[in-house]
């Protein structure tokens, strides 16, 4: 109910229809069509702000994925500012090679926290396992 609530709040902001909500690490993000971000953000970032204030989290839009070969790009966006070295997709799992001590652990988080939702994520957007390394 929760996410259908914020997909509605965005397509009142913005008039930008999306089926892709998520929560990861205290940030409200959505996946829209790549055509439609501009719009979904707003001129000087108003329907962000608009969400923001209303929702009382922070906001992001990012763009929609089509197939999971695209998976490092998305995935590249929903943990940034975080980066990582490199992410190979293969038989049903995501690996993602995290590269320094710091970046994996901003990766897992805290009692694996972040792991879990980007897990959940992934496995609704994908249907596929994530591991990092």
């Amino acid at each position: 109910m929760q996410t259908m609530r914020y997909i509605n709040l965005l397509d009142k902001a913005s008039h930008v229809k999306t089926s892709k909500c998520f929560v990861y690490n205290n940030t409200i993000i959505f996946a829209v069509p790549k055509d439609k971000v501009s719009k979904a953000i707003g001129p000087s970032a108003v329907n962000i702000k608009k969400l923001q204030e209303k929702l009382g989290k922070k906001v992001r839009i990012i763009s929609q994925v089509n197939d999971k070969y695209d998976a490092g790009r998305f995935i590249g966006d929903v943990v940034s500012p975080v980066r990582f070295k490199s992410v190979e997709v293969s038989d049903g799992m995501v690996i993602i090679t995290a590269g320094s001590n710091q970046s994996k652990a901003s990766l897992i988080g805290r009692n694996k926290r972040r792991l879990i939702e980007l897990s959940k994520i992934i496995k609704d957007t994908f249907s596929i396992e994530v591991k990092v390394v």
